[in-house]
């Protein structure tokens, strides 16, 4: 029995553990063909020893997929570039990116070095611009050539980029800078047959151990609620043609729940018709405040 994404080219940054491992050989196990890609390097973003994107690879082709590695850094453009060409040389297409790769390098915003502001940046803001850019760029050729295309991205938010998180600065400011990014690739990219949205998933990863190391563990038996097996099935479903007219939107998904968010909408308002003293604008302000449905609370505070 075919799946959902027979026949489809699919990448996936960051790919080698994780919520990218899973996506993976969730995209295999539905008939997709894969290139695997991740730098292979530790929770901080430093290089490690080993190469899980060739592990996870050859995961895929032991089960009867088929799959390729790629180990290049996607915060560059050569490296997002050679991803891109990795799909074309290899399978002929590219279908579907999921863009995933990221790290942490935590500290309150009193303590946090301009490295770590950069480098946070650089590969979850600049990691999903770059490679976009370079996938967006072949599926405007394809159309334009007449070979409109089936083109999916599905980019990774968080709920610290929807409600931020205490001692996450640099990370709720680039995850926030990502669903303004899938916004408006979604908007610009449907001409050329691009459907982007952004997941914000929660789940156990090396990323989430160490803030959510009592709550996450895994179930001695039963359902492992923060598995991030969990999550992949509705990227897997973002990333088919079966999301056909699903695109500029960003979905929670946790566990078994998928929700829906809603971004930012006009609330209360109040027009004078001419310009106020700081006084009427902030006595409106307060007016207007009470009326506004309360906003989430930051993780952490």
């Amino acid at each position: 029995m075919s799946g959902i994404c027979e026949g489809r080219v699919v990448v996936v940054t960051g790919a080698g553990r994780g919520l990218g491992r899973a996506h993976a050989l969730a995209f295999a196990a539905e008939g997709a063909r894969v290139v695997v890609n991740d730098l292979g390097v530790g929770l901080d973003g430093t290089p490690g020893p080993d190469s899980p994107a060739a592990q996870v690879a050859d995961e895929i082709r032991a089960a009867g997929g088929e799959a390729v590695a790629h180990g290049g850094d996607i915060a560059t453009t050569e490296g997002a570039a050679s991803l891109v060409a990795a799909a074309l040389e290899s399978y002929g297409r590219l279908d579907t990116l999921v863009n995933n790769a990221g790290f942490l390098r935590d500290r309150m915003l009193v303590n946090l070095d301009e490295d770590d502001w950069d480098a946070v940046l650089r590969v979850h803001l600049k990691g999903h611009f770059l490679p976009l850019k370079h996938a967006a760029a072949h599926w405007r050729a394809e159309a334009k050539a007449g070979r409109t295309p089936v083109a999916r991205i599905v980019n990774t938010s968080s709920g610290a980029g929807l409600l931020g998180s205490v001692g996450q600065g640099n990370y709720s400011a680039a995850k926030a800078g990502i669903v303004g990014l899938t916004l408006v690739a979604a908007a610009e990219l449907a001409r050329y047959g691009v459907q982007v949205n952004a997941i914000a998933p929660a789940a156990r990863t090396r990323m989430t151990e160490r803030t959510f190391a009592e709550t996450m563990a895994a179930p001695a038996g039963g359902f492992d609620a923060m598995a991030p097996e969990n999550v992949s099935p509705l990227v897997v479903w973002l990333g088919s043609a079966a999301s056909a007219g699903v695109t500029g939107r960003v979905f929670e998904a946790e566990a078994g729940r998928i929700t829906v968010m809603e971004g930012w909408h006009p609330g209360p308002t109040a027009d004078k018709g001419a310009r106020r003293s700081p006084a009427e604008a902030g006595e409106t302000a307060l007016k207007l405040l009470a009326q506004a449905r309360a906003p989430g609370a930051v993780y952490g505070a």
